[in-house]
């Protein structure tokens, strides 16, 4: 499992991408943030804190601010004293706002860490919610490779030793693009979006049997490599036994569920001399056709059963026919 987000973490990877500085005397750095959502506190500064969401990371705006600088001290303390009576994981300070003394004490005490931000709040919303949208996004670890072919994210998946590498690497050879080998961390994004990329410490490196390491940017540049794509069809490898059934007609589409999103699955069997390549780019262009609303399966079923019908009327004429 992936390790658990904590303020620390945060400003650590967004320091420099949010102009983030956390004041630190107040602390708060080991608090866990385990919701990806970011809200203002609204009413939960004027003392009303009955549906205050206590476990999204707070952004205080000019706003906020500006409100509790104008209360009297007692009044600001009571309601302050209020909202950081809560579990907040962290609290944000944005457009560079000078932070009350009373509001910086009393983050202290709680061991709440207060975070500044020079960017605007609607520019720190857009830049911030992404990244916790993926930080949060389900994922799990794949066996396969990933390859980007024609524009179409192609996950080859197989037993070990199958080809699965051997068929990315000619790809590339052919122009297409390596996203991820071996290793292929997949997230869902949007709802039934499956993202995959590679590990950051193999990332774009390839193990050839025979071979060893091979690293794909330095020998064919760095086009032929990709930091993530967005997973479309999911190329099953196997090896060629001449018992099992095999799809003839590409009438019938298997499913594959990663992460309870279903994408199209091919099985690929393989024999000696078969051009898995080329076959590879097949899959990618007939994709792409269905996803434009062409279907070759279908259209030639279509065909076939008017061409049938045709003939049966004529047979049917010839029988009735007793002239």
């Amino acid at each position: 499992m992936p390790p658990k987000l904590t303020v620390g973490r945060l400003i650590e990877r967004l320091a420099a991408p949010l102009q983030l500085e956390h004041f630190t005397a107040t602390g708060g750095l080991q608090r866990e943030v385990g919701n990806p959502d970011v809200s203002s506190p609204g009413l939960a500064i004027a003392g009303y804190v009955k549906r205050f969401p206590a476990e999204r990371l707070q952004v205080l705006g000019e706003t906020e601010v500006t409100y509790l600088k104008s209360l009297d001290q007692e009044t600001r303390r009571a309601h302050l004293a209020a909202f950081f009576s809560f579990p907040i994981p962290c609290v944000f300070i944005t457009k560079n706002q000078e932070p009350t003394s009373d509001l910086l004490e009393l983050a202290t005490e709680a061991g709440i860490a207060v975070i500044r931000t020079r960017l605007k709040t609607n520019e720190f919303y857009t830049r911030l919610k992404p990244w916790l949208e993926d930080e949060f996004a389900p994922s799990v670890n794949l066996h396969g490779s990933l390859a980007d072919v024609f524009g179409v994210g192609l996950l080859f998946v197989g037993s070990s030793g199958i080809g699965k590498s051997e068929c990315v690497l000619d790809l590339v050879e052919r122009g297409h693009r390596l996203v991820a080998d071996d290793l292929v961390i997949v997230k869902r994004r949007l709802g039934d979006v499956l993202i995959g990329r590679g590990h950051e410490l193999q990332r774009h490196h390839m193990e050839i049997r025979g071979v060893g390491l091979v690293d794909i940017p330095s020998i064919f540049g760095i086009r032929a490599v990709r930091q993530q794509k967005r997973i479309e069809v999911v190329v099953e490898l196997q090896a060629w036994d001449g018992q099992s059934s095999v799809d003839r007609t590409g009438l019938d589409t298997e499913l594959k569920s990663i992460l309870d999103v279903e994408i199209p699955k091919v099985r690929v069997p393989l024999n000696p001399g078969k051009n898995i390549t080329v076959i590879a780019e097949v899959i990618a262009m007939n994709h792409l056709l269905k996803y434009s609303g062409i279907d070759p399966a279908e259209r030639f079923n279509e065909r076939l059963t008017r061409h049938m019908a045709r003939q049966s009327d004529v047979r049917r004429y010839l029988l009735e026919d007793d002239e």
